[in-house]
């Protein structure tokens, strides 16, 4: 998507997952319990781990669900506009910062798809990185994050294309000590 043109959606399904997704990431439970930083950079890591998980679905699934995957990302990509306007950023600066809060996420999301296959502990090392230094926890509260990507991957595994696009997400539910309450 040109950050220069507005958003223009192709399929009024991304809007539904996409919200699903922005509920989830709004959760107390990520600030308080398992001590994401109530900020930009951690709301941004919480939203971005949630859209890693269903594209991640979403790619599994192939060719019927890349439109999908790809509206998807682009209503990440205007909202992300829509929230540099809401905290006053120029007009001129806006899509700059797009790009760069883009470039930011693809990165995390490549960080993430390698780190899954070598494990919770790398998963938690890529969490810990996308966040500036002085956020960055000693360990544990990003280790119970990697649990919980992981339950998210498992659980939206299970889950259809279908329910997906209708908005119908089941993440894990989430406890004090990360990871699913299972």
């Amino acid at each position: 998507m040109n950050p220069f043109t507005p958003f223009k959606a192709s399929n009024p399904d991304a809007g539904k997952l996409y919200g699903a997704i922005v509920a989830q990431a709004r959760l107390p439970v990520f600030y308080q319990a398992l001590g994401v930083p109530d900020t930009l950079e951690g709301r941004f890591l919480v939203l971005s781990l949630h859209l890693f998980a269903v594209h991640r679905r979403l790619k599994a699934e192939g060719e019927p669900a890349r439109e999908l995957a790809q509206d998807l990302a682009d209503r990440f990509t205007a909202d992300m506009e829509t929230v540099l306007r809401e905290l006053g950023v120029g007009d001129l600066s806006v899509p700059w910062k797009v790009r760069k809060i883009a470039a930011a996420h693809a990165g995390l999301v490549e960080e993430l798809e390698r780190a899954c296959g070598a494990g919770d502990e790398a998963v938690a090392a890529s969490l810990a990185n996308a966040l500036p230094p002085d956020q960055r926890d000693s360990g544990p509260l990003s280790l119970q994050l990697a649990h919980y990507v992981r339950d998210s991957v498992e659980a939206l595994g299970t889950q259809s294309v279908a329910a997906l696009a209708a908005g119908e997400v089941k993440f894990p539910e989430i406890g004090a000590g990360g990871g699913s309450n299972d």
